[in-house]
């Protein structure tokens, strides 16, 4: 499997199928080692790539992640495009993974040419996260199996690590973007459940989110859980398809279908 330096750690990556380049972002206690439903799908017609983010996965492992955890992703996924060879790439992130991809089409404008943002808000506010942790401290059967498919042996200290960088974020006050969505120039489509007990007021934030954005557009589900991607992945598949298809053709925006 192949991986590449940058910034002084060591990052993997999976990858599947020929064309345009297309990065999937996992969320934060996820790995490419959960993504091979989307590198099947997408693959297909793209050249799919999934990046383990320093700290997870079968990327270096860092003890404590740095504040700007989600930043330094960006800055990473800005040098996997340029060490696989092309010169724009298109962005799929779901949850922390959809933040980082957000965060690329802001920090990297010239290398990206569309982003698909799955259940992700601008704003996490207390207590969102530290609810989130709590849950993580049950450590259920279903969650093991998770995190021991997505990181291995060692995935106690990924989820730690994770879990403190969460509550240092959350305590900073939760914002994801600091005002910044509005320097993105590249169509997006925001993605999300309208059960999706992870993601606060989702309806009214994603709207807002895509006042923001000049191509953008929503595409609310009225159920599912968190995220969209993996509970409802025939209906995400199907807005995603849309979205790339558009791009492709140069028809912008998606034309989602809102519940509402």
């Amino acid at each position: 499997m192949p991986d590449f330096v940058h910034d002084g750690h060591r990052l993997f990556y999976r990858e599947q199928g020929t064309g345009p380049l297309l990065l999937i972002l996992p969320g934060n206690t996820a790995s490419s080692a959960l993504h091979g439903g989307e590198l099947n799908h997408f693959g297909a017609r793209y050249h799919a790539v999934a990046l383990d983010f320093w700290g997870t996965g079968r990327s270096d492992r860092i003890e404590a992640w740095p504040d700007n955890w989600w930043e330094q992703g960006a800055h990473d996924a800005a040098a996997l495009i340029e060490q696989l060879g092309y010169g724009r790439s298109l962005a799929m992130g779901t949850s922390g993974g959809a933040i980082v991809a957000l965060l690329l089409a802001i920090l990297y404008p010239e290398r990206v040419l569309g982003v698909i943002a799955d259940s992700v808000v601008e704003r996490l506010p207390a207590p969102t996260l530290s609810r989130e942790v709590e849950k993580r401290a049950e450590r259920t059967p279903e969650q093991v199996a998770f995190w021991r498919k997505a990181h291995g042996d060692d995935w106690a200290q990924v989820v730690e690590a994770d879990s403190d960088y969460l509550l240092r974020f959350e305590k900073a006050g939760g914002d994801c973007f600091h005002g910044r969505l509005k320097e993105i120039g590249c169509p997006v489509l925001l993605s999300a459940s309208l059960e999706d007990e992870s993601l606060p007021q989702v309806e009214l934030q994603l709207r807002g989110m895509e006042e923001q954005i000049g191509a953008s557009r929503v595409y609310l589900a009225p159920t599912g859980g968190h995220p969209l991607m993996w509970n409802r992945p025939e209906e995400f598949r199907r807005e995603a398809d849309h979205f790339l298809e558009n791009l492709k053709t140069g028809a912008g925006a998606p034309r989602g279908k809102p519940s509402r």
